[in-house]
């Protein structure tokens, strides 16, 4: 889900003027770990709200055997406003995705209030596909191999095996990047 401007050095001017600071957040849909780290995430939000941009970006495993249609589908929730709040009511019912597979992605769109019909239609003509393939080639180049893995300031923090610390080590560069735009 790349739905963040760039964010290259600005020209110093008021807080609300300077770029977030970005935290990739490489995440699969139907990643059990990926749902545990939703309370990292907004932990992660709350504290710093707009200062911290987190960025969902795809990397479906092949273990998994509907998460690539979730990428897919995640990228029409964003492109219909919603996109964060259609991936954590997703990673909220992984097991159900297991057993209903997309016929539970469009249910979730509809439950959202998004329209249903398009992302039925946008799983069908895969109008997102780019946006996930590009997303898993760069997770495989720069050495991601499960999900979630973070990326904030150049640094990759795998949470695959374990969240344990993750967030206070994205707290700890966090600060460290928004200090150094002071």
């Amino acid at each position: 889900m790349n739905d963040s401007s760039p964010t290259s050095a600005a020209a110093p001017g008021p807080a609300a003027a300077r770029p977030a600071v970005v935290l990739d957040v490489w995440c699969e849909l139907q990643c059990p770990d990926c749902r545990g780290a939703l309370d990292d995430l907004r932990a992660l939000r709350a504290r710093y709200g707009d200062r911290l941009e987190p960025r969902l970006r795809h990397f479906p495993l092949e273990k998994h055997k509907h998460a690539f249609a979730a990428a897919q589908a995640a990228e029409e929730a964003l492109e219909q406003g919603q996109g964060w709040p259609y991936v954590e009511a997703v990673l909220t019912r992984v097991e159900e995705l297991d057993r209903a597979g997309e016929r539970l992605l469009v249910d979730v769109a509809g439950e959202l209030g998004l329209d249903a019909e398009e992302f039925d239609t946008a799983l069908i003509d895969g109008r997102h596909i780019l946006i996930v393939d590009a997303d898993q080639a760069e997770g495989k180049a720069i050495g991601i191999t499960g999900t979630p893995t973070y990326v904030i300031g150049g640094e990759r923090l795998d949470g695959g095996k374990s969240q344990d610390g993750l967030r206070e080590r994205i707290e700890e560069i966090a600060d460290r990047l928004l200090a150094a735009q002071a």
